[in-house]
């Protein structure tokens, strides 16, 4: 049984994800940690801060009680940032019944910062198993914006767990809402997240006044780098010409929904990293997981010049311009040539 989902974080991510379940049939109870923004969703049935153009269903319910929202759920799913996941998840551990089995899920993207551990993983060791069921990464090319308007979206279920990604699929598709399954969570997960650091650089090259030929070079030696680091965390290389691969990628890449290009064109423009970050309002994923993906490449010892140069802007103070020069004197390369 999937019909009872609580969801956890109520940004414009999760509320929408929300909406979505309600419209499609489901008993949804969403949790936030503000009362304000609950008594807005239950009354006024709006979300203004994240989505102000938005009307959601009114048997959407929302709650500060995070007790309440789990409270049978046969589904839970986290659509909060990443560095708020593990704090979370032990909370919910603390809540589950003896018994329960809910399918865990996620639409959250990033690396845990000291670990370096992808969210299914983080998910895993603070939600004991026999306290839940499969656990879920929900990712792909969408933005809320656009999925809150009934554009049409396509995005994955990934778990090893085949059962578990089906749920996820069926309870989620609609006729605007495609879902695919894909047994790949690793490099699900990896995609998600790497592709936030390459939309920082699309957006610096906008905001510096380049064209589409750079915007589509760095896109494609992008996805080359997440694809050579992705294989050596033990990632499927197929699994990056799919959805959660080139197809976040390109979205990301070249919306102005997408919060990472939009501080990089802020960079590019030559605003300050703690300006930007400071007036968002939302979290930008792709700045932690610049320093998670830098780290591990280094570990690992795999090339990522791309993520190497927009580390050092954002970590080390070098100007963009010059970190863009660096990239093009590199040594000539065969673009055939790989790590994996």
């Amino acid at each position: 049984m999937c019909e009872k989902i609580a969801v956890i974080g109520a940004g414009s991510w999760g509320s929408v994800l929300a909406n979505i379940l309600i419209l499609n049939g489901k008993q949804v109870c969403i949790w936030s940690r503000r009362q304000e923004q609950v008594e807005e969703l239950n009354n006024l049935h709006t979300n203004e801060h994240y989505l102000p153009k938005l009307k959601y269903d009114p048997r959407l319910e929302a709650t500060t009680s995070l007790a309440r929202a789990l409270a049978g759920a046969d589904v839970i799913l986290f659509a909060i940032p990443t560095k708020a996941i593990r704090a979370m998840a032990q909370q919910v551990a603390t809540l589950l019944k003896a018994g329960a089995h809910p399918v865990i899920v996620h639409a959250s993207k990033g690396l845990e910062l000291k670990t370096h551990k992808r969210i299914s993983e983080i998910l895993a060791e603070e939600i004991p198993s026999e306290n839940r069921a499969g656990i879920v990464a929900l990712s792909g090319p969408s933005h809320a914006e656009e999925v809150a308007r009934h554009d049409l979206t396509l995005i994955t279920a990934a778990a090893k767990d085949k059962k578990a990604a089906q749920c996820v699929q069926k309870i989620f598709m609609n006729e605007y809402f495609r879902v695919y399954t894909n047994s790949d969570i690793i490099g699900v997960e990896l995609g998600a997240a790497f592709k936030n650091i390459i939309a920082l650089g699309a957006g610096a090259l906008h905001g510096l006044g380049y064209g589409d030929d750079a915007k589509a070079a760095l896109m494609t030696r992008g996805l080359a780098e997440i694809a050579r680091l992705g294989v050596a965390l033990g990632a499927d290389p197929m699994t990056f010409i799919g959805l959660t691969g080139v197809g976040d990628l390109i979205v990301t890449c070249t919306s102005v929904h997408s919060r990472n290009w939009r501080a990089g064109d802020q960079l590019g423009r030559g605003q300050k990293l703690a300006d930007i970050v400071a007036n968002m309002g939302m979290v930008i994923e792709g700045i932690n997981t610049t320093k998670a993906a830098y780290e591990l490449a280094q570990q690992k010892q795999i090339e990522m010049p791309i993520t190497e140069a927009i580390y050092e802007v954002l970590y080390q103070g070098k100007e963009i311009k010059a970190a863009i020069a660096d990239l093009m004197k590199r040594e000539g390369r065969s673009e055939e040539e790989t790590n994996y």
